[in-house]
């Protein structure tokens, strides 16, 4: 990359599309092209080829999506199905058709199989049945990066896609329910301490395992992967370490100082067992992450009580 290139950050205003900002901007990188959803919804075709018609960007990072916890994608598998093809067909395609040079299409652990051996590496994908909770989002994902790579095997652009692990970081959405895990635990966990609550429910048995990745950490392996000049069709993102959802509980009960009983509802359901990806490809291309979970997690919550404040 060069720092005058036009980038074009979709979803800039989400916690990934924001950190992606961030890095760019301390990096150098000025010229960086955004549009909220009232200025272009990247679910209709017509707009969004238009859009990049005129505006030409150099590089294009996809970080648009439509997100949420394991509730969000139960009962809404039409939506997340639907929202997130069509934004991966309209940029991807219109892309192709703008001659837009260069794409990055950021993608999920959920499209490798629930039952992937540990850690998972990348040609685990579509060798088994995926998990059944977010089903709908695993396949629009899978639909999205197998369109970048048939577009660079086909046409020669250079489209390609990283796959992160669970990623937590500050702006995300807070909501006890259909939040992701780590949004969901700090809001109530901290709404538990205000309220002087002696125990607070973790969803599931608590045995999941799962790695996690600050959006901090994974800005800087988009930039890193952007300077690589063939980078591979698809790579892992993340730190190589995962931990029982019960202990990331009890971390967040830590930072936020609540002494109360964490106890399970074991009605609701735990989805993947585990979910840690192999990422030794992108460390040996020179990427690590640096900010480990509980420093990450302590800013996160300090983000989330200023962001409070504000609201209210």
């Amino acid at each position: 990359m060069k720092t005058t290139d036009k980038i074009y950050v979709a979803g800039h205003s989400g916690m990934v599309g924001r950190a992606i900002v961030r890095k760019l901007k301390q990096s150098g990188y000025n010229n960086i092209l955004t549009a909220s959803h009232s200025q272009l919804n990247l679910t209709r075709q017509a707009q969004t080829e238009s859009f990049l018609e005129q505006e030409k960007p150099d590089i294009i990072i996809v970080a648009a999506a439509k997100v949420g916890g394991i509730q969000a994608n139960a009962s809404q598998p039409a939506d997340f199905l639907y929202d997130n093809l069509a934004i991966a067909n309209n940029l991807i395609h219109a892309a192709y058709n703008s001659g837009i040079g260069r794409l990055l299409f950021l993608g999920s652990s959920c499209i490798y199989p629930r039952e992937a051996p540990q850690p998972i590496t990348e040609n685990s994908l579509l060798t088994g049945p995926l998990e059944a909770t977010n089903e709908a989002y695993a396949i629009a994902k899978i639909a999205g990066l197998k369109l970048c790579e048939f577009y660079r095997r086909q046409h020669g652009c250079l489209f390609h896609s990283a796959m992160p692990c669970n990623l937590y970081g500050p702006g995300d959405t807070y909501h006890s329910e259909n939040s992701h895990v780590i949004p969901a635990l700090i809001q109530r966990i901290h709404q538990a301490e205000i309220s002087g609550d002696k125990q607070v429910a973790l969803w599931g048995s608590g045995t999941p395992r799962r790695e996690f990745l600050h959006s901090d950490d994974l800005a800087s392996a988009v930039l890193h992967l952007l300077d690589l000049d063939n980078p591979p069709d698809l790579i892992n993102i993340g730190g190589g370490e995962d931990l029982p959802i019960r202990e990331l509980a009890e971390l967040i009960a830590d930072i936020v100082a609540f002494n109360g009983e964490i106890i399970h509802d074991l009605d609701k359901p735990d989805g993947t067992p585990a979910k840690l990806m192999d990422s030794s490809i992108m460390h040996s291309l020179g990427w690590k992450p640096h900010i480990n979970l509980r420093e990450g997690l302590t800013a996160v919550y300090q983000d989330y009580l200023e962001s409070s404040a504000i609201d209210t």
